[in-house]
């Protein structure tokens, strides 16, 4: 930790302290009285990746970010560089990773696992008897019945669908699972004063919330009567039809009380996150199947101002440097309302039983999700999907990867997937995705770039029938032994690339120009003439042929955050704008 950190800890007033211990530790249940089988749970498989001194994708995860633009102040970019552990965290306890599935595999038919990915699980959760959140939105394992062509529910429930792109690489479905994020805000923001909803308020609300998160002072929306709101949506000095939507201080409707807070959802914001098998269409295509691996909730109990969250970060940071093992407490009521995150959020999950059946995650299983969704750098307010919306208008209805461009990270020029491609040398954290490899990757182990640009994220993603069938009969395994505090990743063929005991004295750690800036936001094509200024921020970088294991990539390095830095600073020096926030919406 820097000695500014440590400064700043010892000017902290009591006052700042005892609401940290309120915050964090004063409104739930001791966590203590719950049983851990591994006390550092929060720290996914991943992170035992063995990197080699040159393979990074721990840059997805851990970040810092110039000062001013984040509100998730956590600057954990430098774990990058070495693994950063616990004595209790030098050991891999996810030996799932490790246990031979080649048999089992081969033990379950095709049409078998097919019949039961294409089970619904989920429906019976809706007559859940319980005090915590029940599921609520009718017909969620088959997306057509559930939502409409712009992702709004069916049943009236609230929830609002989006498109979006997978985080890298977990979520990719060629390493496993298909998913879905889905929002809902409170009454308030879907409601006027007199308590009637109103779609199109609603999603001007939601719109306003997608500004909030990707620092944007406008953004596309569909065209909308202006005269129904007495409000000048486009700012263009008189009342008609708008199709751009300019960012406000204020909610809107009967949420107008409530401030647009920079890089925040409002209080009661809600997200519902499936997991779900790799089905076979009638045609072929590996596609998302009606059951659920897990079902996963989290609902915004608190807003805190930004400066509370850079106590509560450098409360993080402080632990960490102690080596203190993290804690989470139950919400009330204990194991049935989720857990804690001590950042305003409670992260609640369910996940299958020996039968299938969803039921409640254990505590354990419930803490394996706090790492990602509290204590690394990249999320903005301890969130991935939303911050990856397709930007605007386009991106409301549910997730499509089909002709998806696979769009540059926001102060990137090249595409995400490629650029993943490159810094890691492979398709997942480990290297063991052998289809990738086959696929995108040529005999000499470089990335068949042009290949890979000419394709969608759909066609980048996807596995073929052969290695979903496999990923869908090893998880079932996992299902079945009911070990998931053992891991949950399903891997096929043994892996190499990963540690199974971390000696951080020895071990190679990622040298400087192998560390990368990453923005988990994205520049999305255009949905109208609005201009990314964003864009403008990274020059275009001429083409360097690299191989998977090249220190020199083409987007990389600290050469990268350097032009990200200096190309910022100009952008302000010329447009007067504060750096802190982004100016016009990165569309093109």
């Amino acid at each position: 930790m820097s000695s500014r950190t440590l400064s700043s800890f010892k000017t902290i007033s009591s006052a700042w302290v005892l609401l940290a211990w309120l915050l964090g530790m004063g409104a739930s249940v001791d966590a203590a009285s719950s049983t851990l089988s591994n006390r550092e749970a929060v720290i996914p498989p991943q992170c035992y990746t063995r990197t080699e001194g040159e393979h990074n994708p721990c840059y997805i995860c851990h970040q810092s970010h110039p000062a001013g633009t984040r509100v998730n102040v956590m600057d954990d970019g430098d774990i990058q560089g070495a693994y950063s552990f616990s004595e209790i965290g030098e050991t891999n306890q996810w030996s799932n990773l490790f246990k031979p599935r080649h048999q089992e595999i081969q033990s379950v038919s095709d049409e078998r696992i097919l019949e039961y990915v294409g089970e619904d699980n989920y429906q019976p959760l809706t007559q859940l008897a319980s005090a915590g959140y029940v599921p609520d939105l009718e017909h969620y394992a088959n997306p057509e019945q559930a939502f409409d062509s712009q992702g709004f529910a069916k049943d009236g429930s609230g929830w609002v669908a989006f498109n979006y792109k997978p985080l890298p690489s977990t979520f990719w479905p060629t390493n496993g699972s298909f998913d879905d994020v889905i929002i809902r805000l409170p009454p308030s923001f879907r409601q006027f004063d007199n308590n009637k909803e109103n779609r199109s308020l609603y999603l001007l609300n939601l719109s306003l919330v997608e500004m909030a998160i990707k620092d944007l002072d406008q953004i596309s929306i569909p065209v909308t009567d202006e005269n129904v709101f007495s409000v000048d949506l486009n700012g263009d000095g008189v009342l008609g039809e708008a199709s751009t939507l300019k960012r406000r201080d204020f909610y809107l409707g009967a949420a107008a009380d409530v401030p647009l807070l920079r890089q925040q959802y409002p209080a009661g914001t809600e997200f519902l996150h499936s997991v779900r098998y790799l089905d076979v269409s009638d045609s072929g295509e590996v596609v998302a199947a009606p059951r659920f691996k897990e079902l996963r909730y989290a609902r915004k109990l608190k807003v805190h101002t930004e400066q509370a969250l850079k106590f509560l970060y450098n409360q993080e940071h402080r632990e960490k440097e102690e080596e203190r093992l993290p804690k989470y407490s139950w919400a009330k009521p204990a194991g049935e309302a989720g857990l804690n995150n001590k950042m305003g959020w409670i992260v609640q999950g369910w996940i299958e039983d020996e039968q299938g059946a969803l039921r409640r995650q254990s505590y354990e299983e419930n803490f394996y999700c706090m790492g990602c969704h509290t204590s690394i750098g990249t999320t903005i307010d301890q969130t991935f999907a939303f911050p990856r919306k397709v930007t605007g208008a386009a991106g409301w209805g549910y997730i499509d990867l089909k002709g998806m461009i696979d769009a540059p990270n926001l102060g990137e020029s090249e595409g995400e997937i490629l650029t993943y491609f490159r810094r890691v040398g492979g398709g997942d954290e480990f290297r063991q995705n052998l289809e990738i490899l086959e696929r995108w990757f040529g005999p000499d182990g470089r990335v068949r770039a042009a290949q890979v640009r000419a394709a969608d994220v759909h066609t980048l993603l996807t596995p073929s029938r052969d290695r979903a069938l496999e990923l869908n009969k090893a998880y079932r395994q996992i299902v079945l032994e009911q070990s998931f505090h053992l891991g949950r990743d399903a891997v096929l063929g043994q892996p190499v690339n990963v540690y199974e005991h971390v000696q951080q004295d020895s071990a190679p750690v990622l040298p400087l120009n192998r560390q990368f800036h990453y923005d988990i936001r994205l520049v999305w094509p255009s949905s109208n003439s609005i201009e990314s200024d964003q864009l403008k921020l990274a020059p275009p970088i001429p083409e360097v042929t690299t191989t998977a294991n090249d220190n020199q990539s083409s987007n990389g390095g600290a050469a990268v955050g350097l032009w990200w830095l200096i190309f910022t600073a100009v952008a302000w020096l010329l447009s007067g704008r504060n750096p802190g926030r982004k100016p016009a919406e990165y569309e093109r």
